[in-house]
C-alpha cells in the first residue's frame, strides 16, 4: 500500500516534468530557430517478492515466473528535435539567413564558441556581424595575397563593415579597346582633313579619370592605312593636363605649362611633347603618328605599326609625371573594320578583348568607391557592393556539424554548447555546401514546434497526472479503512 503511494508520487513528478517541457515548447512557438523537446519515461527499480524458478523434472514441479512489484516511473530522457527543420519566414532583410541542412552557425560570446540555428543577424558599431544578443558570427577571412580566395583556417569574427571595407580602392586602367567601323570614303578622314576625333577614357592609380583624344586620318597615298596621333589629354573637369591656368591679381588669366610636359604613345612607343600658348592656353602636341593597317581587299584589321605586316593589336599610352600615378594604357584596335557603305563610327571602352572576341573588364580600372550594400551567396560568401561597380569578397560564414546534434546542450538565447555526447567542434568548421546544405538570405528558420502534437501531449499528460493523483487518494482511503479496524 505504501509502495502505491510512492509510485503515484513518482508518476505525478514525471508528468509535471513533461508538462513543463510542453509549456516551454508552446511558449517558444514563435521563437526563431527554436527546437522543440520531447520527454520519455522509464520504469524504475522493482522489488522482487519471489524469484523465477525453472521446471523440476525430479519433483514434477513446473517453472514459475518472478513476482515483482514496480516502484514507479522516472524521466528517461528529454531530447530536442534539433535535426527537424522549422518553417521558413520571409523577411527580405539581407542579414537574415536560414540554413538548409543539419549544420549550425558558429557564434562567439565571451570568448567561447556556441552554435545556433537562429540566423537573425545584424552589424554592430564596429562593423562586425553579430546575433540579436550580441554574439559575434564566426567565419573565414579573405586571403591577403588573393582577394578572390578564402583562407579556411580557424574561425574568427566577420568584421565585414570594418573601415577598410567601406571603400573600394581605385585601380588604374591598363586596357581599353576601340570598336566600330572606318569608312575609307569618309572625307573627314582624308589625308590633311580635320580627322576623326576618338575619346578614350582611363583612370590613374588614384582613381582620377582622364580622357585622351585621338585624331585619326587616312595616311598619305594609302587608302587602307590610317595614322593615329594624340590631340590632347584632359582631366575630369575638361581641362588639359598640360596646361597650368593662373588667375592674376587684376582678374586676367594667363597660361603656362604644367608639370606634365611629355608622354609616350604608339607601338613601338614614341615621345610626345606639349607646347602651351601663353595667351589662349591652346595645347600643341608634337609626336610621331602610329599607323593602323587594314586589308585593302577584305577591310579586315591587320595590325598597328610602321609596316603593313605589323601584327600588334594595340597602341600604348604612358604619361610621365612626378609623382607618377599613371599606368601604361594599351588601346586595342583589333576589333574595328574598314567596310564601306556607312559612316565612320568608332567608340572606345575600358577593358580588353579576348582571343575569342569576347569582352572582359580585365584592366578596365575604376575610381574609388563607397559601399552601397552587402550580399551573401548560398555558400555563405559575403560580398561588398560599391558605387564604382566593384564587388569585393569580404569573408565567408563557416558552419559546424555534429555526429549527434541532439547531444548539444541548450544554454538559452537560442544557443547550443557542445557536450561529450554531441561530438566536438574542430575550431575550423566547414563550407555549408560541403554536406549538401545551403544558406538563404532574407529568410529565417522559425520554431519547429507542432502545436497539434503539443496539445495532444498536453491532454495525455493531464490524464496521466490525474490517474496518478487517484492512486494517492485511493491508497489513502485504504489506509483510512485499515486504521478504522480498531473502532
Amino acid at each position: 500500500m505504501m509502495r502505491s503511494l510512492y509510485s503515484g508520487v513518482s508518476g505525478l513528478r514525471v508528468h509535471q516534468t513533461k508538462m513543463d517541457v510542453i509549456g516551454n515548447n508552446i511558449a517558444n512557438v514563435n521563437t526563431v530557430g527554436f527546437k522543440a523537446s520531447s520527454v520519455t519515461f522509464s520504469d524504475i527499480y522493482y522489488q522482487t517478492i519471489q524469484s523465477a524458478t525453472g521446471p523440476n523434472a525430479t519433483t514434477g514441479a513446473g517453472g514459475q515466473n518472478a513476482k515483482q512489484i514496480g516502484l514507479g516511473t522516472n524521466v528517461a530522457s528529454i531530447v530536442a528535435s534539433v535535426t527537424q527543420a522549422g518553417g521558413a519566414q520571409r523577411t527580405d532583410n539581407p542579414f537574415d539567413i536560414m540554413i538548409t541542412g543539419n549544420s549550425f552557425f558558429i557564434v562567439n560570446s565571451g570568448g567561447t564558441n556556441y552554435f545556433t540555428k537562429d540566423g537573425s543577424f545584424g552589424v554592430d558599431a564596429s562593423g562586425t556581424l553579430v546575433t540579436s544578443s550580441g554574439a559575434k558570427v564566426m567565419g573565414w577571412q579573405v586571403d591577403p595575397s588573393n582577394e578572390t580566395q578564402i583562407i579556411k583556417a580557424t574561425v574568427s569574427p566577420l568584421n565585414i563593415m570594418a573601415p577598410e571595407n567601406l571603400y573600394s580602392t581605385p585601380q588604374a586602367t591598363t586596357n581599353a579597346y576601340v570598336s566600330g567601323n572606318i569608312d575609307y570614303k569618309d572625307t573627314q578622314l582624308a589625308y590633311g582633313a580635320t580627322g576623326y576625333m576618338l575619346n578614350v577614357a582611363f583612370y590613374d592609380n588614384l582613381g582620377q579619370e582622364y580622357t585622351a583624344t585621338l585624331k585619326i586620318n587616312q595616311s598619305e597615298d594609302a587608302t587602307n592605312q590610317y595614322s593615329v596621333t594624340v590631340a590632347d589629354i584632359k582631366d575630369a573637369n575638361g581641362d588639359s593636363i598640360f596646361v597650368k591656368k593662373t588667375v592674376n591679381s587684376d582678374g586676367s588669366i594667363s597660361y603656362g605649362a604644367s608639370t606634365i610636359t611629355n608622354f609616350t604613345f604608339g607601338n613601338p612607343a614614341t615621345n610626345y611633347t606639349a607646347a602651351v600658348d601663353a595667351d589662349t592656353g591652346e595645347v600643341t602636341l608634337t609626336g610621331t603618328a602610329s599607323v593602323l593597317h587594314f586589308s585593302g581587299s577584305t577591310g579586315a584589321f591587320q595590325g598597328v605599326g610602321s609596316t603593313a605586316t605589323a601584327t600588334t593589336k594595340g597602341l600604348d599610352l604612358k604619361i610621365a609625371a612626378d609623382p607618377d600615378p599613371f599606368s601604361t594604357v594599351n588601346i586595342d584596335f583589333s576589333s574595328i573594320t574598314m567596310f564601306g557603305g556607312g559612316d565612320t563610327n568608332l567608340e572606345s571602352e575600358r577593358g580588353s578583348i579576348s582571343a575569342d572576341g569576347s569582352v572582359s573588364a580585365l584592366g578596365a580600372g575604376r575610381q574609388a568607391g563607397s559601399m552601397t550594400g552587402i550580399s551573401i551567396d548560398s555558400a555563405g560568401k559575403i560580398y561588398g557592393k560599391y558605387d564604382n561597380g566593384d564587388s569585393r569578397l569580404l569573408g565567408q560564414i563557416a558552419v559546424a556539424s555534429f555526429s549527434n546534434p541532439a547531444g548539444l546542450e541548450s544554454i538559452g538565447g537560442n544557443l547550443f554548447a557542445e557536450t561529450q555526447n554531441s561530438g566536438s567542434f574542430d575550431g575550423v568548421g566547414h563550407d555549408v555546401t560541403s554536406d549538401g546544405g545551403s544558406l538563404t538570405t532574407g529568410v529565417l528558420e522559425m520554431s519547429n514546434v507542432d502545436l497539434s502534437a503539443q496539445f495532444t501531449d498536453m491532454i495525455t499528460t493531464q490524464r496521466g497526472f490525474q490517474a496518478n493523483s487517484r492512486i494517492i487518494t485511493t491508497s489513502d482511503t485504504l489506509l483510512e479503512e485499515l486504521i478504522n479496524l480498531k473502532r
